[in-house]
């Protein structure tokens, strides 16, 4: 679920899914505002629908957090200055 496995593929692997959320957070962002915007960037790629689910990106932040990548600040998420 973190790694990819034999049964998980690279691309939705929560450690690849943070990642790539990371990219995002040049500037402090509400979870709404991350959540259209990795939806905008995959749409962009592929006429695929995306990957993810809102759940599997939750739990992406939540590892964030938990890495001390991320942190929240007045109802923002922000990347850890630490």
């Amino acid at each position: 679920m973190i790694l990819p496995s034999k049964h998980l593929p690279q691309d939705r692997a929560l450690l690849t899914v943070g990642a790539h959320l990371l990219t995002f957070l040049a500037l402090p962002k509400t979870v709404s505002a991350l959540w259209e915007e990795l939806n905008r960037h995959d749409a962009g790629l592929a006429a695929t629908p995306r990957r993810i689910n809102y759940d599997w990106f939750l739990l992406a932040l939540d590892l964030l957090y938990a890495l001390g990548a991320i942190e929240l600040e007045s109802g923002l998420v922000a990347r850890s200055t630490a």
